[in-house]
C-alpha cells in the first residue's frame, strides 16, 4: 500500500469517527474527562524482536488518548487490514485506551534490503496531533555451527597456568558462553582460581589436580546451543626426591664394610604421566669399623694412711688397655677398703669424734673472717675505679671522638646569598642559640666553597667552640679562630678557574657545573634525560659528564643514571688541575662475549683521562639491578683492556689490594687507581639467583586512526640509566605513563615471562590482532644487558565516545613473581595528563667542586685522619674505624694506601652521597668514644697518650 493511500484512510478513519466526540472537542465542557485535548501517550511501544526459525513475531502499540494507531515499517504504512486493533476503557483513569497488534513474517524480513535492519514503528493519532514510538528492529535469529576456534587440549605441572581459547560460532543475537568440565558448569564465582571473562576464554591461574578433566565450550542464543570439541586437560607432577635418611651404621664390627642411605621419590610422587625423579635412590659409601678392645686393670695403687674411721683405702684403674670403639669395661670394683688396726681402735675412734665439733668450729671462724676482708677489699676497689671512671670523662685525650660536632656544630645548612640585613642569616627554623655554651656558627659550619662575599661584611669573625668532640681534636679552650676575609682563588675557588695554579672549577649558585666559554659551546643538554653530551669526545648522544678539579677535589655525576666519580681532597697535587670525564657506554655491551653465561648487572663506565696521576683512588658509583646473595651470584668487576678484551679485576667476595668493591643493595662503591672502561657482572650460581626487572606501562594514540590505541609495556633491568631509555623512546612517541612503575623479581630458573593484559571492557574496546597474552623468553629477560623490552597491545574504540580506558597488565615469570599494572586514563586529548617519569626531583647538576662535593667540612676531615692515621698500642687506629663504619672486609687494602683513613672517608661520603645528614659517623666516633673510655677504665695506671701536642 502507497503512503498516500495510508495517508487518505487515516484522514477517512477521523471522518466516521462519532459525532459527539467532535462535539465534545469543540464544547470544550467535558473533553478533559477522556483526555482527547492532549496528545496520544504510549503505555507500550514495540520492542525488538527475533525471528525465530519460521514463527512471525508480534509488535504491539497501546497509546491514551488515541482516535486511530497504525504501523510503519522501513517507511512505508502498513495495511489497515494487517492491523489488529482493540478499544477499552481504564477503570482508574476513565481514559479509552487502544491497541494495536501486527504480524511481521520472515518472508518480509528476507524481502526487505535497505541499508540497516527491518524495523517499524506507531503512529498515533489524537485532535491535538500525532505522536510516534520508538523503532523497533526485527532480525532472524541464526547460530552457525562451526566454532571459529575450538580449545585445544594441555598437559600442563601442578600451580602452571591453563589457558583453553573458545570463540563461538557467528550468531544473532551473540552467542553467550558457559564452560563444561565433565558435563558440569565451570563458574569463576564459586572458585577465586578460575577466570572465565576474558574473552570467552577459560583461564585457570595455578593448576590443581583436580582441575584434570574434560572442558567443552557451550555457546548458545535464543535459538540454538552448539557444542565446542571436547578438550582434555591433563595436571601433571613431576616426581621430587624426599630428604636422605641419616647413614646406617656400618655393617661390620670389625673391619672394613658399607653405610648407605636411601631416598625415595615421593615428595610429591609422580602423576598424571609426570616425569619420575632423576638420580640414584640409594648412595653408599665405605666405612672402616674399629675393631672393639675390652678393658684390663693396671696393678692397684699404695694403701693410704690409716683414718679416724681406722680404715684404709687403694685403687686402680681401667686404662690397662682402656675400653675402646664398644670394648668391655673392667670386671671388678675399682676401689678396696680394710682395717688398719685389726679392730682395736673402736673407743680411740669415739673420742676422736668427740673432738671433731671443735675443729669445725675453728673452720667456720676462719671463714667469717675471710669473707669480710674480701668484702672491704671489694668496696675500696669499685670506689677507686668510680673515681677513675670520672676523671676519664671530664679529661677526655684526643683518642674520644665525641659525635656531637657532626651531630649538632656541623649539619648541612642551606645558605641564602641575600646582603639585605645580616649576609649570614640562616633558615629561619634553624636559628642558632647564642645563650648556651655549646655553639656552633660562623666559618667553621660552612662549606669551603661557600662565596666570598658572604663574609665581606665581617673581615674578622671570632668563633668560639665548646664541643667535646673539638676538645678532643685538639683544639680545646684555644679554639677562638680569627677568620680573616679571603682574596683568593685557594680559598674561595667559586671565583674562576685559575691560570695553572691548581685551584679547581667554578661553581655556579644552582650547583651546576661552569666551564670557560669555550667548553660551554660545545655541550648539549638533553632535555628528556638531563645528561650533558659533550661535543668533543666519546661519540654523539653518549651520556657523558665533564669537570675540571684541583687539590681540592670534586665529584662528577650523570644525572637520572645512578652513576656518579669521587675524588678526594688532597688526590691531585696543589699546582695541578685536571679536566676529568665520565662516559657511561650506550653500545651493545662487548662482556658477555668473553664468556657467554655472564650477564651485565650495571652500565658499563669509562672514566679518564687516560694517565690521570692521583694520590688516593676515587670512589666510582654504579646502581646494579642484582639482589646480592654470595650463595646465588658470582659478581665480579671487569676492566676493558687496550685490545678491546675484558680482563677481571677482582670478585666482590674476595680479597684485592688493587681495587676495593662494596656491594650494597641497589648500587655499587668501587675505590679505583687506574682510569678506563669499568663493568660489573654477574654469574648465577643457582635458580634462586635474583634480578630485579622495572616495568612501566606506556599508552598513546595511534597517528592515523581516531580509535586505536597503543598499550606498551616495558620490561628493563632495575637500574636508572636502563630506564632512561625507555624514557628517550617514549618521549618520541608522545607516550605517557600510565602507572607508576613496579619492580619484579625475576628468578634465573628458565622460565619465561608472560605478559597479559585483564578486564578490558569487551562491550567498549577491543583486542588487535585478538591476543590477550605475549611471552618473552628466559634468555631475552635474563640476559638483557641494560637494554629495554617491550611488547605492545593494540586497543580499537568501538565508538569515538569512549573516552576512558582501563585495564589490569599482568607480568608474571612462570611459577614465579607476578605484578599487576592498573591502567586508568583518559584516551581525549584534551583530557590527557602527563604523569612525570621520574617520581624524585632529580637535577641536571653534572659536577661539584671544593666543600660542596662532600658532606665532611674539610677541617673535621684533616682531624679526623690525623688521629686514626697514627698507629696507637690502644688499637685506635684506622681499623677501629673502618670497624666502626662496618668496613671489615679486604683491609689489606687500605693497609697500602698513604692515608687509609681519607680512603675509608671517600667510601664513606660514596656511600651517604644522597642523604645530608652525618648520622652514621657521628655514632660511629661516639662508639670509640665510648670504647675509650672503657679502656681507660680497665687500664687506670696506663700512661695516657697526649695528641694535642
Amino acid at each position: 500500500m502507497g503512503m498516500l493511500e495510508g495517508r487518505l484512510l487515516v484522514l477517512l478513519g477521523i471522518l466516521l469517527l462519532p459525532a459527539p466526540c467532535f462535539t465534545r472537542k469543540a464544547s470544550g465542557g467535558d473533553g478533559g474527562s477522556d483526555g482527547q485535548s492532549t496528545l496520544p501517550h504510549f503505555l507500550m511501544e514495540p520492542d525488538d524482536a527475533y525471528i525465530i526459525k519460521s514463527n512471525p513475531v508480534r509488535l504491539k502499540c497501546r497509546a491514551v488518548p488515541a482516535l486511530q494507531i497504525f504501523f510503519k515499517c522501513n517507511g512505508e504504512w502498513v495495511h489497515q487490514s494487517q492491523h489488529s486493533s482493540q478499544e477499552y476503557l481504564d477503570e482508574n483513569t476513565g481514559q479509552r485506551v487502544r491497541e494495536v497488534v501486527i504480524n511481521v513474517t520472515r518472508q518480509q524480513v528476507e524481502d526487505f534490503h535497505g541499508p540497516e535492519d527491518y524495523w517499524c514503528l506507531c503512529v498515533a493519532w489524537s485532535h491535538l496531533g500525532t505522536s510516534k514510538s520508538r523503532k523497533a528492529t526485527v532480525r532472524i535469529a541464526y547460530l552457525r555451527k562451526n566454532f571459529e576456534q575450538d580449545p585445544q587440549g594441555k598437559e600442563v605441572p601442578i600451580k602452571g597456568m591453563i589457558v583453553l581459547h573458545c570463540r563461538p560460532p557467528e550468531g544473532v543475537p551473540l552467542a553467550e558462553v558457559e564452560w563444561l568440565k565433565n558435563e558440569e558448569v565451570v563458574s569463576s564465582l564459586t572458585d577465586d582460581n578460575i577466570d572465565t571473562r576474558a574473552d570467552h576464554n577459560l583461564i585457570i591461574n595455578e593448576a590443581r589436580l583436580s582441575d584434570s578433566g574434560n572442558y567443552t565450550c557451550l555457546a548458545s542464543n535464543i535459538v540454538a546451543k552448539r557444542r565446542s570439541a571436547t578438550a582434555t586437560v591433563v595436571v601433571f607432577v613431576n616426581g621430587g626426591w624426599s630428604l636422605w635418611t641419616e647413614w646406617s651404621a656400618c655393617n661390620v664390627n670389625c673391619g672394613r664394610g658399607i653405610q648407605k642411605r636411601t631416598r625415595t621419590c615421593t615428595n610429591p610422587a609422580p602423576l598424571n604421566g609426570g616425569s619420575f625423579c632423576e638420580g640414584m635412590s640409594v648412595q653408599k659409601i665405605t666405612c672402616n669399623a674399629l675393631c672393639p678392645v675390652d678393658g684390663g686393670w693396671d696393678e692397684w695403687g699404695e694403701w693410704s694412711t690409716c683414718s679416724v674411721q681406722c680404715e684404709r683405702q687403694r685403687a686402680r684403674e681401667c686404662t690397662n688397655p682402656a675400653p675402646r670403639h664398644r670394648g668391655k669395661m673392667c670386671e671388678g670394683e675399682p676401689q678396696a677398703t680394710e682395717n688398719c688396726t685389726g679392730g682395736l681402735c673402736t673407743e680411740n675412734r669415739k673420742l676422736l669424734h668427740d673432738v671433731k665439733p671443735q675443729s669445725m668450729e675453728g673452720t667456720n671462724d676462719v671463714a667469717l673472717y675471710s669473707g669480710l676482708a674480701a668484702g672491704v677489699i671489694a668496696v675500696a676497689v669499685l670506689v677507686v675505679a668510680v673515681t677513675l671512671y670520672r676523671k676519664s670523662q671530664s679529661e677526655y685525650g684526643v683518642d674520644v671522638i665525641d659525635s656531637s660536632a657532626l651531630t649538632g656544630g656541623f649539619q648541612s645548612f642551606n645558605f641564602k646569598t641575600t646582603r639585605q640585613g645580616n649576609p649570614l642569616l640562616l633558615n629561619s627554623s634553624m636559628q642558632p642559640d647564642l645563650t648556651v655554651g655549646q655553639t656552633y656558627s660562623g666559618p667553621i659550619c660552612f662549606p669551603d666553597s661557600i662565596d666570598k662575599e658572604l663574609f665581606d661584611p665581617l673581615p674578622d669573625l671570632k668563633v668560639k667552640v665548646q664541643s667535646s668532640f673539638m676538645v678532643s681534636l685538639g683544639v680545646a679552650d684555644r679554639a677562638e679562630y680569627h677568620v680573616k676575609a679571603q682574596h683568593n682563588n685557594e680559598t674561595f675557588p667559586g671565583r674562576g678557574l685559575g691560570t695553572g695554579t691548581g685551584t679547581g672549577t667554578g661553581t655556579d649558585r644552582d650547583c651546576c657545573h661552569t666551564l670557560d666559554a669555550a667548553r660551554k659551546k660545545n655541550l648539549t643538554l638533553l632535555s628528556h634525560t638531563g645528561t650533558l653530551t659533550a661535543g668533543g669526545g666519546g661519540g654523539k648522544g653518549l651520556p657523558r659528564t665533564t669537570g675540571v678539579f684541583g687539590h681540592l677535589g670534586g665529584r662528577l655525576v650523570v644525572p637520572n643514571t645512578g652513576v656518579s666519580l669521587l675524588v678526594s681532597h688532597g688526590s691531585i697535587a696543589e699546582d695541578t688541575s685536571w679536566e676529568m670525564y665520565m662516559v657511561i657506554n650506550q653500545k651493545e655491551s662487548s662482556v658477555r662475549a668473553a664468556e657467554g653465561y655472564e650477564i651485565l648487572l650495571a652500565p658499563e663506565v669509562t672514566y679518564g683521562p687516560p694517565g690521570l696521576d692521583l694520590s688516593f683512588p676515587v670512589a666510582m658509583t654504579i646502581a646494579h639491578c642484582a639482589e646480592v646473595n654470595s650463595a646465588n651470584w658470582n659478581i665480579q668487576l671487569k676492566r676493558q683492556t687496550k685490545d678491546n678484551k675484558w680482563e677481571e679485576v677482582m670478585s666482590v667476595e674476595d680479597e684485592s689490594t688493587s681495587c676495593y668493591c662494596l656491594m650494597e643493595a641497589n648500587c655499587c662503591h668501587v675505590l679505583l687507581d687506574q682510569p678506563g672502561s669499568y663493568a660489573l657482572v654477574g654469574e648465577a650460581l643457582s635458580e634462586e639467583a635474583v634480578k630485579r626487572m622495572k616495568l612501566a606501562v606506556f599508552g598513546s594514540a595511534l597517528p592515523g586512526s581516531s580509535t586505536d590505541y597503543g598499550l606498551r609495556v616495558y620490561c628493563v633491568d632495575d637500574t636508572p640509566y636502563a630506564f632512561q631509555g625507555v624514557v628517550a623512546a617514549e618521549t618520541s612517541k608522545g607516550g605517557q605513563l600510565l602507572e607508576e612503575p613496579k619492580i619484579l623479581l625475576f628468578k634465573g630458573n628458565t622460565l619465561s615471562l608472560q605478559v597479559s593484559i585483564q578486564d578490558l571492557p569487551q562491550f567498549l574496546w577491543n583486542i588487535k590482532p585478538f591476543t590477550t597474552c605475549q611471552e618473552f623468553s628466559f634468555s631475552q629477560v635474563w640476559c638483557s644487558n641494560q637494554q629495554p623490552l617491550h611488547c605492545a597491545f593494540l586497543l580499537e574504540r568501538y565508538s569515538a565516545a569512549t573516552t576512558q580506558l582501563s585495564c589490569k597488565i599482568s607480568v608474571r615469570q612462570v611459577k614465579g613473581h607476578e605484578q599487576i599494572l592498573q591502567v586508568y586514563t583518559s584516551v581525549a586529548e584534551s583530557e590527557k595528563q602527563t604523569v612525570p617519569y621520574f617520581m624524585q626531583a632529580d637535577c641536571t647538576v653534572t659536577s661539584h667542586t671544593g666543600a660542596k662535593a662532600f658532606k665532611i667540612p674539610l677541617s673535621i676531615r684533616q682531624r679526623i685522619c690525623a688521629t686514626f692515621d697514627t698507629a696507637n698500642a690502644k688499637g685506635k687506629d684506622w681499623q677501629l674505624l673502618a670497624q666502626q663504619l662496618h668496613i671489615e672486609r679486604n683491609l689489606s687494602y687500605f693497609a697500602k694506601q698513604r692515608s687509609p683513613s681519607a680512603v675509608i672517608l671517600s667510601l664513606w661520603e660514596a656511600q651517604n652521597q644522597d642523604n645530608g645528614d652525618l648520622d652514621s659517623l657521628a655514632s660511629a666516633l661516639e662508639e670509640i668514644g665510648k670504647l675509650n673510655a672503657k679502656h681507660q677504665l680497665q687500664s687506670p695506671d696506663e700512661p695516657h697518650q697526649d695528641y694535642n701536642q
